[in-house]
């Protein structure tokens, strides 16, 4: 039987998939709040000819949007990689609760992506964010995304 955080993040993976693809590089994110989907989101970075569109900033854009609030207190983000400093700081000030994730920051570095080198927990413990971070969910699958994502070659990191 699959628990929640594993439901959640294959929705992520699906998500991921979608955007890859959609051309575009294999990141998914949702929101959920009291185990109901709120929002869902894969990175957009070229289609939007925007550095922010990571998957987890425009889901969580979303859920602010969806829920008409920019606290997202009581929600979890669901993210196939870590989140990178830019997007975990996204969580925190949206006072997203929790955190999971499937693989790594440096998975994505590995892949070939310009990564900050900085982990999620370490990033809480520093800002002594309030923000869970749980990461390792279906993490050999989330790192899948990115084998299947440099097969493909139509793909470019950043």
């Amino acid at each position: 039987m699959m628990n929640d955080d594993e439901r959640w993040m294959r929705l992520a993976m699906e998500t991921a998939m979608r955007g890859i693809d959609a051309g575009q590089t294999p990141f998914g994110a949702c929101v959920v709040r009291d185990g109901a989907l709120v929002s869902v989101a894969h990175n957009q970075v070229w289609a939007d000819i925007d550095a922010t569109a990571h998957a987890e900033v425009l889901a969580i854009r979303r859920a602010c949007l969806r829920l008409n609030t920019i606290t997202l207190s009581g929600c979890v983000l669901y993210s196939t990689c870590e989140p990178c400093p830019m997007c975990f700081s996204a969580c925190h000030w949206a006072r997203i609760s929790r955190i999971v994730y499937g693989a790594t920051i440096d998975d994505a570095r590995q892949a070939g992506f310009n990564e900050l080198r900085i982990q999620a927990v370490v990033m809480k413990e520093l800002g002594h964010s309030a923000t869970i971070v749980e990461g390792g969910v279906l993490a050999s699958e989330a790192k899948d995304l990115f084998r299947r994502w440099l097969e493909m070659r139509t793909g470019r990191a950043y």
